[in-house]
């Protein structure tokens, strides 16, 4: 079977969309870098101090699900209060958990998770401990985390973050929106692509603390309605002051 030979045409316009490609990355590259540091200088380099061991904050982040952090953390101190163990957790019936945990709101169906994840974990380990993270790369730590029911992306993110200390971004509803108005990602990529496509962009140096920064910059200014433009200091940088403007 022959291959064909492209025309001199094609080939041209592959270098040509190359070359459009690349300088598009450099400059989203570029931009993103003036985002952290502006980022930083307003609101600072501040990490969650909160280093809880990984099995830990992942079940504490399924609670977090579809709920704020008030009731989140009530419902972690009834776990805590209740039981000296996680093995006692996947021991005890799904109803019991369920009205431990009931303060995080739908409580039932995190029972549910929270209990399918043990189970998966003491399966795989043989205890309930996720210190074999600590050998992988972040990439492998990230696949063998969302290979657990029920956890996504953006859960296996705030463990990588939050436990390990790993420059990994999770991406929430205010992660997404705002880089998705400063244009570092387009507005029709999925939560789960933006954070592949942010990675990819963000330097590493900047990803502890840019979660924060960008919750906190898409709570108090990037509203998802009535955004503050007027008084945002990324204005010069964002995509969606200079259209509405």
């Amino acid at each position: 079977m022959c291959n064909k030979r492209l025309s001199t045409g094609t080939i041209a316009y592959i270098r040509r969309t190359r070359y459009r490609q690349r300088v598009k990355k450099a400059a989203l590259k570029q931009k993103a870098e003036a985002v952290c540091s502006r980022l930083m200088a307003e609101y600072g380099t501040h990490v969650s101090s909160r280093r809880l061991p990984a099995i830990d904050e992942l079940v504490m982040t399924i609670l977090s699900q579809h709920t704020n952090d008030v009731n989140m953390l009530r419902a972690f101190r009834g776990l805590q209060e209740n039981y000296e163990s996680w093995e006692e957790v996947l021991e005890t019936s799904e109803e019991e958990l369920g009205e431990v945990i009931r303060a995080s709101g739908m409580y039932r169906i995190k029972a549910k998770r929270i209990q399918a994840t043990l189970q998966e974990i003491q399966n795989r380990v043989g205890d309930l401990d996720l210190s074999l993270l600590e050998s992988m790369s972040d990439r492998e730590a990230m696949s063998w985390l969302t290979s657990l029911y029920g956890v996504g992306p953006k859960t296996a993110a705030i463990v990588l973050l939050f436990s390990l200390g790993r420059p990994v971004l999770p991406v929430d509803t205010h992660v997404w929106r705002v880089t998705k108005r400063l244009g570092l990602v387009d507005e029709g990529v999925s939560r789960e692509k933006a954070q592949v496509l942010l990675q990819e962009l963000i330097d590493a140096s900047c990803i502890p603390s840019l979660n924060s920064n960008l919750v906190k910059h898409g709570r108090e200014v990037c509203k998802a309605q009535n955004p503050q433009c007027a008084s945002c200091f990324l204005d010069s940088l964002c995509d969606f002051y200079r259209e509405s403007m």
